[in-house]
């Protein structure tokens, strides 16, 4: 049973060129954002990256004081 499963379906070989009407097929059945999506998409993530940028370099601050503290205290 488990040898059923592993079978390969056999593909057919298409030209070149049939392979380059497929590709243009697909790609017409594609919902392109609008120029107005992409530039708020865009803003977006620059705004969030910004953000987490921000906030994980508060992060790494506060445990880069508290690792010197704990430091400081076993050089003592």
């Amino acid at each position: 049973m488990a040898e059923e499963a592993v079978q390969k379906v056999a593909k057919p070989r298409v030209s070149p060129g049939e392979f380059v009407r497929q590709v243009r097929s697909e790609t017409a059945k594609v919902v392109w954002p609008s120029r107005r999506e992409t530039i708020q998409t865009t803003i977006l993530v620059l705004l969030m990256t910004s953000l987490l940028a921000v906030f994980f370099l508060g992060v790494d601050q506060v445990l880069g004081r508290i690792v010197r503290f704990l430091l400081a205290l076993g050089a003592s």
